[in-house]
């Protein structure tokens, strides 16, 4: 199978049978609490993250009032995800970076979210998708698992790989639904250890599924 053919079948059945994929972080539409969210899902899953948030977010509604408290504080409020102690630094560093460099304002650019701290090329990324609309690809495990199973990115051997064969094939318009149908897939069905391959839809167009007849 030619991996157009690939990439056009498996796209074509997520727009049939997913024609609704979003984050599952909590953040009420407001790109503060997103940014605020994926920097503490690192490494953390969104289910906890959402337990946190709630009173995260009722003691510090805003950039500015982020930015005016401490690492110390924040810690109590985030002390169940993991690495607590970078993550609350990065959170008062975050926010202070937004204050002083954007007026307390999110960016819709890349280069500059990653100048905020505990902002790496996979947050930048997914906020720039999910807030602003913007043609990026985050790559995280389940990303980047579920693209190589598929066989859409068979060479692809780091993340940024992954992000640049995903993105010269998949049409820009489904950049951003397309982060979070891979996302879902790998949460849901296509688990790392045990992928329900009886179960998936994409079967007929899965390297991984076919390699295993």
């Amino acid at each position: 199978m030619r991996k157009e053919e690939r990439y056009k079948g498996i796209l074509e059945w997520f727009q049939t049978h997913v024609p609704v994929a979003e984050t599952e972080l909590h953040y009420d539409g407001d790109p503060y609490k997103l940014l605020v969210a994926v920097i503490l899902s690192a490494q953390c899953t969104d289910k906890r993250v959402n337990q946190v948030t709630p009173a995260l977010f009722e003691a510090f509604p805003t950039a500015e009032v982020l930015a005016a408290s401490s690492p110390e504080v924040v810690y109590e409020y985030i002390k169940s995800v993991s690495y607590p102690n970078n993550k609350a630094k990065h959170l008062v560093g975050m926010a202070q970076t937004l204050m002083e460099k954007f007026g307390g304002q999110v960016p819709s650019d890349v280069k500059e979210l990653m100048t905020l701290p505990g902002v790496g090329r996979k947050t930048a990324n997914v906020v720039a998708s999910v807030i602003f609309g913007e043609p990026t690809m985050a790559v995280d495990t389940h990303v980047f698992r579920v693209a190589n199973r598929l066989g859409l990115t068979l060479n692809s051997r780091t993340p940024l790989e992954t992000e640049k064969e995903l993105t010269r094939f998949i049409p820009k318009e489904l950049i951003p639904i397309a982060h979070h149908w891979l996302i879902l897939h790998g949460r849901y069905t296509c688990l790392a250890r045990k992928p329900k391959c009886l179960e998936c839809g994409l079967a007929p167009w899965c390297l991984y599924f076919s390699e295993q007849q």
